[in-house]
């Protein structure tokens, strides 16, 4: 059964929260750390360019094997066609060496975009081989999307969205700030900035978004490099044995608490380590280390 790719109305925001830091848990636990550093370096433009003298055919199927060997996968045959149908793009998953991609008609003529279509099918034949799934179809929409993103083919698809009063194309299926925020996420890891490659301002600017609440998380309490404002709250709650509601940490013990937990800012697995002094902690899923304040 193919899956498929679809490009919809322009969300924005960070609705798919929770199924998101699942996926980012799912990626270390799958890959391991070391497993997840086999993918130091985004896959380059110039590699995923299709040009405008370009046979469409053979391009198409260059640019495929770039992503294919950028993703680590098995080389083989690819198979790629043009067609008119609902969805951007869809994809074979067999156990065969060979790869077969389906891309919607209109990017005939939307040459640009065909590396992204490309980029979220060929990563649902990593996912697929790696065995690693949600139980409904959108959790698996969305797991394909934060691993290509995370695993430097994705910002293809944020370089793709578009929204300019006149038109507006959006493939994927996070929304334009989600994808700026796993970019980010990649970017605090692998020392990659991946801003010179957006060809369009509100690409630019949904990854500046995304960064922000990257940002944000890295710098939460109990971690350390949290604001002074936001230790005052944390000590106050601690003290009082509850956390307020929306916090991005959770209290433990009594009052005051004793200890606290929250989410890793890398994997966001959920950490628990004791509360009311400095400690280092070490995330027992992506290996990070991480100091966390009293």
């Amino acid at each position: 059964m193919p899956h498929r790719h679809e490009a919809d109305r322009v969300v924005h925001g960070f609705p798919h929260r929770a199924v998101i830091g699942a996926s980012l848990t799912a990626l270390y636990r799958r890959l391991s750390p070391a497993g997840v550093h086999r993918y130091p370096v985004s896959v380059p433009a110039s590699d995923v360019a299709l040009g405008a003298d370009e046979d469409l055919h053979p391009g198409t199927r260059r640019v495929a094997r770039a992503l294919v060997r950028h993703l680590r996968l098995p080389e083989a045959r690819i198979v790629t066609s043009f067609r008119p149908m609902e969805y951007a793009g869809t994809v074979e998953l067999t156990s065969g060496p060979e790869y077969s991609v389906e891309i919607h008609d209109r990017f005939r003529t939307r040459r640009g975009d065909v590396g992204a279509v490309l980029a979220h099918e060929i990563t649902h034949v990593l996912l697929h081989r790696l065995g690693l799934r949600f139980p409904s179809t959108a959790e698996n929409e969305i797991l394909t999307d934060v691993a290509a993103a995370y695993l430097g083919a994705g910002w293809l698809l944020l370089d793709a969205y578009r929204e300019d009063g006149v038109e507006f194309q959006k493939l994927g299926y996070l929304t334009p700030e989600e994808f700026g925020y796993v970019l980010a996420k990649r970017a605090e890891v692998f020392g990659e900035d991946p801003s010179p490659w957006f060809t369009g301002a509100v690409a630019y600017e949904a990854w500046l978004r995304g960064r922000a609440e990257a940002a944000r998380e890295r710098t939460a309490p109990p971690l350390a490099g949290a604001g002074w404002a936001e230790r005052r709250r944390y000590g106050r709650e601690r003290r009082r044995g509850r956390a307020a509601e929306g916090a991005p940490y959770a209290f433990g013990g009594g009052a005051p608490a004793t200890g606290v937990s929250f989410r890793c800012p890398v994997c966001r697995q959920r950490l628990r380590v004791p509360a009311g002094r400095a400690v280092r902690a070490r995330c027992g899923v992506c290996g990070t280390v991480l100091e966390c304040a009293a």
